[in-house]
């Protein structure tokens, strides 16, 4: 895929969270129509059903209040989020940040990554994980930069 302008890295953290801020660019990008068409099957799938998860809020209630609160920065639909769905603590968002952020590293994923990164002529790059996929396959190269440490 290309990269997409707008549609941040998903080790970019808001507030505690890794993730969370890339879901949010696909909303706003998906309503103003500038997200690429192969992005729009897994809208609500995959890594945004599970932080919706792990935030308690429904997918489609976010997508709501997000759409409904364009100009809204990211803090503040985090916090409406938190309201929704309840407050985690520094531990649970730290369990959170690192499995997510290892996805595909020697886990039940490895499989899903190893098959990405063919499909997409990536087989070369020092991807681990499935961040590190998405970074590689937008044209970011996160062991540069060091992605994980930001």
């Amino acid at each position: 895929m290309p990269n997409v302008p707008g549609l941040r890295s998903p080790y970019a953290k808001v507030g505690r969270l890794v993730y969370f801020g890339r879901m949010l660019d696909k909303l706003r990008l998906h309503a103003a129509g500038q997200l690429p068409p192969d992005y729009m099957p897994n809208l609500g799938k995959g890594f945004d059903s599970r932080c919706c998860t792990f935030l308690r809020v429904g997918y489609d209630d976010l997508k709501t209040h997000v759409l409904a609160h364009l100009a809204a920065d990211d803090t503040a639909v985090l916090a409406w989020a938190e309201l929704h769905g309840g407050l985690r603590s520094d531990d649970e968002c730290e369990i959170w940040n690192n499995f997510l952020s290892k996805r595909g590293w020697r886990d039940d994923a490895a499989a899903i990554l190893v098959k990405r990164l063919t499909e997409s002529g990536l087989t070369g790059t020092p991807a681990l994980t499935l961040f590190d996929y998405l970074d590689f396959d937008e044209g970011r190269d996160p062991v540069a930069a060091r992605a994980w440490e930001a």
